[in-house]
C-alpha cells in the first residue's frame, strides 16, 4: 500500500468536510459558471446578432464552435458542482442523521432525569432533604447540589433546543442543496440539447465546406498572409523603436534590448508588475480567436497563427488603453484598419481596427483612457477589436496580461 496515497486521500477527506472550503470551493465553481454563461450571451448579443443576413457558411460555422467549445466549458463547470453537491449532500445527511441520533439519545437521558427528580419531589420535599443533614457543612452541600442539578437540568433543555434548531437549520440547508443540484442538472441537460442542435446545423454547413474545400483553404491561407504582412509592419515599427532608443544612448542598433531612461525602465517595471492584472481594453466583449498557432475552427487541416486575440465587441464601443504610456505609432497598415500602437518602456500594446481616433503620436495616456473606438464592418456587421502585447519584439499571450481573459 502506498501510504501517500493513503495520507493524500485522508487530506481530500479532512478539506472537502470542512464547510468553510466547501463553501468556497462551491461560490468559486458558481462563479466560473455564470461567468461562463455571460460568455454565452455576449457571443449571442455581439457574434451571431452583430453579423448581417448575408454571413458566410464560414462565419456561421466559426460562431458555432466557439458556442460549442464554451458551452461544452459550462456543462463541464456545471458537471463539477453537481459532483460537488452530491459529495456534499452526502455528507450533510450522515451529520444530520448524527445529530438526530444525538438529539434523541439526549432527549430520552432528560426524560429519564425529569422521572427522577419527579420521583424524588415525591418521596421527600427539597425542604426535607436539606434540613435532614447531620450538620452545617452537609445541608450547605445538599443545598449547592440541588441548585446544580436544577441548573443542569435547565443546561440540558437549552441544548435539546439548540441542537433541535441546528438540525432543523441543516435539514432546510440540505433541502436547497438538493433543488440547487436539481437546477444544476436540468440546466446541464439543456445546454446539452442546444449542443446537439448547433452540432445538426454544423454538419450540414459542414457538407457545403467540404465540397468546396479548397476555395476555403485559399481564402483562409490569404487572411493569414495579409494578417502576417500587417504583423510584420508591427514587428518592424517596434525594432526601429529600439534601434532609436539605442542609438540615443551609443549602443549598437543590432543590440536585442531597449536602451531605456530610468523613467521608462520604472514604466516598463509597473507594467510587468501588473501582469495578470491589466484592464480589458474594451468594457464589453467576448474573444472569439485566442493567441497562438491553432487549427482553424472550421477548415482543421489550415493553421492560423494569431499574435494577439480577437475581440468581439458592441457597436460603437470605446477602446481605452490598458495601461500609462505613449502613443508611439498611428498606422493604417495595406490590408487593415487603423491602428493604435502605445508603448510602455520596452513593452508595446497595439490596438487594430480602430476609428475616430481620440490621440495622436506622442500623446501620454492613462490607463482605461479612450483611444478611439471599434470599427464596424460593413460587410458582415462585425465589430472585431484586434489586441495585442509585446515585450521587446515578442509577442505576448494576451491572457496572460489582461485580468480573466
Amino acid at each position: 500500500m502506498n501510504w501517500k496515497y493513503v495520507l493524500l486521500g485522508i487530506g481530500l477527506v479532512v478539506l472537502t468536510s470542512n464547510p468553510i472550503y466547501a463553501q468556497k470551493n462551491q461560490t468559486q465553481l458558481e462563479e466560473r459558471r455564470q461567468a461562463l454563461q455571460r460568455e454565452i450571451d455576449q457571443i449571442n448579443n455581439l457574434v451571431v446578432k452583430g453579423r448581417t443576413e448575408q454571413k458566410s457558411i464560414l462565419a456561421q460555422i466559426e460562431e458555432l464552435d466557439l458556442k460549442l467549445k464554451v458551452r461544452q466549458d459550462l456543462i463541464a463547470v456545471t458537471n463539477d458542482q453537481i459532483n460537488w453537491l452530491t459529495r456534499q449532500i452526502a455528507n450533510n445527511q450522515a451529520e444530520n442523521t448524527r445529530l438526530r441520533k444525538e438529539l434523541l439519545k439526549r432527549k430520552e437521558d432528560y426524560a429519564e432525569m425529569i422521572v427522577r427528580s419527579f420521583k424524588a419531589r415525591n418521596e421527600k420535599s427539597k425542604l426535607m432533604f436539606v434540613l435532614s443533614a447531620e450538620n452545617f457543612q452537609q445541608a450547605y452541600l445538599r443545598l449547592r447540589y440541588i441548585k446544580q442539578y436544577a441548573e443542569y437540568q435547565k443546561e440540558q433543555a437549552d441544548l435539546i433546543a439548540k441542537q433541535t434548531e441546528d438540525l432543523q437549520i441543516k435539514t432546510r440547508a440540505l433541502l436547497a442543496q438538493k433543488a440547487d443540484k436539481d437546477k444544476l442538472i436540468k440546466a446541464n441537460r439543456e445546454a446539452k440539447r442546444i449542443i446537439e442542435l448547433d452540432k445538426e446545423v454544423t454538419t450540414a454547413l459542414m457538407a457545403d465546406i467540404k465540397r468546396n474545400l479548397s476555395t476555403y483553404e485559399q481564402q483562409i491561407s490569404k487572411k493569414q498572409q495579409e494578417s502576417n504582412a500587417i504583423d510584420r509592419e508591427i514587428a518592424n515599427l517596434i525594432r526601429l523603436a529600439r534601434e532609436k532608443s539605442n542609438t540615443a544612448v551609443g549602443k549598437s542598433t543590432t543590440s536585442k534590448t531597449f536602451a531605456l531612461t530610468p523613467e521608462d525602465k520604472a514604466l516598463a517595471a509597473s507594467f510587468a508588475a501588473n501582469n495578470g492584472k491589466l484592464p480589458w481594453p474594451v468594457e464589453k466583449g467576448v474573444v472569439i480567436l485566442r493567441f497562438g498557432k491553432q487549427a482553424h475552427p472550421v477548415v482543421k487541416t489550415t493553421i492560423i497563427d494569431s499574435q494577439g486575440v480577437r475581440i468581439a465587441t458592441p457597436e460603437n464601443e470605446n477602446v481605452r488603453a490598458v495601461f500609462e504610456g505613449e502613443v508611439y505609432a498611428i498606422m493604417t497598415p495595406k490590408y487593415g484598419n487603423t491602428t493604435v500602437m502605445i508603448q510602455h518602456g520596452n513593452y508595446f500594446t497595439i490596438y487594430r481596427n480602430l476609428t475616430e481616433i481620440s490621440v495622436k503620436k506622442g500623446d501620454k495616456v492613462a490607463a482605461k483612457q479612450t483611444i478611439g473606438k471599434v470599427l464596424k464592418n460593413k460587410s458582415n456587421g462585425e465589430s472585431v477589436l484586434n489586441f495585442s502585447v509585446f515585450k521587446d519584439t515578442e509577442p505576448q499571450n494576451p491572457a496572460n496580461w489582461i485580468y480573466k481573459m
